[in-house]
């Protein structure tokens, strides 16, 4: 089961920070910009963990916190204390709060998952085998909107794809569809009345079903120097209107971290050849190298030997990228695979650059690399 984890903070950027930091684990990092929100989803939730600012208004962190401790049901919950405080008297009331640590602002997000380690059991979502979806799986989409002209255009501009379309017109509703039903992403209206999208933003990051699912802001194109507001207020990104079907898959896709690649591996004669896409975010690329571990172990197994890593379709691969043929190519060594890489001239200069690839067999084309192997 994730590891759920509550953030109460009026600093709408501490919030942000602490969702990324936590983005590669299995965990639900719920939201409350206020003490009394906070006590309430502490009280509905039972988060394994409270990160609480000390300076929050008009609650502060010493009242929420004594309200919590009041509390049979919630008061053994373990709470790591924020502040931009670090003077001695500060750390010293802190401590006698009763708290399990403290952090002092401006947050690190190593040192702040480090710290919440302490106290909870951090695994990784490649640790635990969640694999990251691909761009041909069924995706569920809840659109939010109050003119139906825009749920259905994009039903329209996503046919043929099995990826399946629900609407709502109002955030109430759309929260009740979150909880009931297994929602990917929301596409939300930023003209709902009564800023109904930043409404529908805080409710759903308040529950750990759906404090996870990405909300991107639905719009007519808006200006370059609106862009940050959108993030700043936890929008993973922005759709426009009108709906254009490769805005909104890229958006989607990016949102999700859908992976955009269909076989990066695959069998060719006596050899596993494995084809990377070109851009790979590092929390699927951990998800690929131990995919790739696994199918190498079971070609061993098997009496294989040989794998060949195939870049020929590269230009100019990404350093990213490259650190991950440099961990595959690193599990083939230790499983004694034999490896020889596809690609170009400049392919190999940048290959080159790395002092692990000193050894590499190197081949224009997935032909050639195979005849290295023999």
């Amino acid at each position: 089961m994730s590891i759920k984890i509550l953030t109460i903070d009026d600093n709408r950027i501490i919030s942000l920070i602490v969702a990324k930091a936590f983005e590669p684990y299995d965990c639900a990092v719920m939201e409350a910009d206020n003490g009394m929100d906070g006590l309430m989803i502490a009280s509905r939730e039972k988060p394994d963990l409270i990160l609480m600012d000390y300076s929050m208004r008009p609650m502060d962190g010493w009242e929420v916190l004594s309200k919590l401790r009041a509390d049979p049901n919630v008061k053994a919950m373990p709470v790591i204390m924020l502040t931009s405080m670090s003077d001695r008297d500060t750390v010293l009331k802190i401590a006698r709060l009763g708290v399990r640590d403290y952090l002092v602002k401006p947050l690190k997000p190593d040192a702040l998952i480090e710290r919440v380690g302490r106290v909870v059991t951090l695994q990784t979502k490649a640790e635990i085998g969640i694999k990251p979806r691909r761009v041909d799986d069924p995706i569920h989409l809840l659109v939010v909107d109050d003119k139906p002209a825009i749920p259905r255009q994009v039903r329209i501009t996503l046919a043929g794809t099995p990826w399946k379309v629900t609407s709502a017109c109002h955030p109430v509703q759309a929260v009740a569809l979150c909880l009931e039903k297994e929602i990917d992403v929301v596409l939300a209206s930023v003209s709902l009345p009564k800023s109904g999208a930043q409404l529908l933003l805080q409710q759903l990051r308040g529950y750990a079903k759906t404090a996870t699912i990405p909300v991107l802001g639905l719009c007519v194109k808006p200006a370059a120097s609106d862009q940050p507001h959108f993030s700043e207020a936890g929008f993973a990104g922005v759709v426009t209107k009108p709906i254009d079907s490769e805005n909104l898959k890229s958006e989607v896709s990016r949102a999700l971290k859908l992976q955009t690649w269909y076989e990066p591996l695959h069998q060719h004669k006596a050899a596993l050849v494995f084809r990377p896409a070109a851009e790979c975010a590092p929390d699927i690329a951990e998800g690929v190298a131990a995919d790739v571990r696994n199918q190498l172990t079971a070609m061993v197994e098997a009496g294989g030997d040989k794998l060949i890593v195939d870049l020929s379709a590269m230009d100019e691969p990404a350093d990213s990228l490259l650190k991950l043929v440099l961990s595959v190519v690193r599990t083939a060594g230790e499983l004694s695979v034999r490896h020889a890489v596809a690609g170009s001239q400049t392919v190999r200069e940048k290959c080159r650059v790395y002092e692990e690839s000193q050894g590499w067999k190197f081949a224009n084309t997935v032909e050639e690399a195979a005849a290295l192997l023999k």
